[in-house]
């Protein structure tokens, strides 16, 4: 029990740090939240898939010597393109703002919000934002299950504590994105999001483009 606890903080920690980078994965959070759609959903669906993935990591595929070559570039080849047709859904919307829809809350205030989505399109866009960016793979499968290795018998330890930072910083992303999307609704805000949205997904791709030269 003694060395349990530093091992359990040592993954929470890595996967904390890991995953606190504004990415893909976050900022589609941060939308839903803003946007008050699935957003408790969307946070479900994001963490368990990172548990997912760390657990392959931890379990199975550090002890193979992680992604082959093959792998990962078909990975990211279906990064950059999920990346590129969403970023390009985001500049459109930052070009025509119109297009979102005016809601009235419950106190009588209005607010602006994209056309809604349904629970299955939710699911499915957590999962590509999870399944399709090959840094989540590196991040959780490869570095966070290579970096178990060192712990020995204490590997499951640590991928358990891995697995529970996910879990509370997805909790913790969702309730900062539930709160601001009681007050950020304005169209300017919106805009801004989008254009900022469109820059990062198109950014992202090209970095992992050039990572393949």
């Amino acid at each position: 029990m003694v060395l349990t606890f530093p091992t359990f903080s040592a993954g929470m920690l890595l996967s904390m740090s890991l995953i606190m980078a504004i990415g893909p994965q976050n900022a589609h959070v941060l939308r839903m939240g803003l946007q008050r759609q699935h957003l408790w959903l969307t946070v479900a669906v994001c963490a368990l898939a990172d548990v997912a993935l760390i657990g392959l990591g931890v379990l199975g595929l550090a002890q193979l010597g992680g992604l082959s070559d093959k792998m990962l570039g078909a990975l990211v080849g279906a990064g950059v393109l999920f990346l590129g047709v969403y970023g390009w859904q985001a500049f459109q919307r930052f070009l025509k703002p119109q297009a979102l829809t005016v809601l009235n809350d419950d106190d009588g205030q209005t607010r602006h919000a994209p056309a809604p989505v349904t629970q299955r399109q939710a699911i499915l866009s957590a999962l590509a934002f999870s399944w399709l960016n090959p840094h989540a793979w590196l991040d959780t499968a490869v570095l966070i299950g290579t970096a178990s290795l060192a712990y020995g018998q204490g590997s499951k330890v640590f991928g358990l504590g891995a697995a529970t930072g996910s879990l509370v910083w997805f909790v913790l992303l969702g309730a900062a994105a539930f709160w601001l999307g009681r007050r950020l609704n304005s169209l300017h805000i919106w805009r801004l999001l989008d254009g900022a949205v469109a820059l990062m997904m198109w950014g992202t791709a090209a970095w992992l483009l050039a990572s393949l030269v």
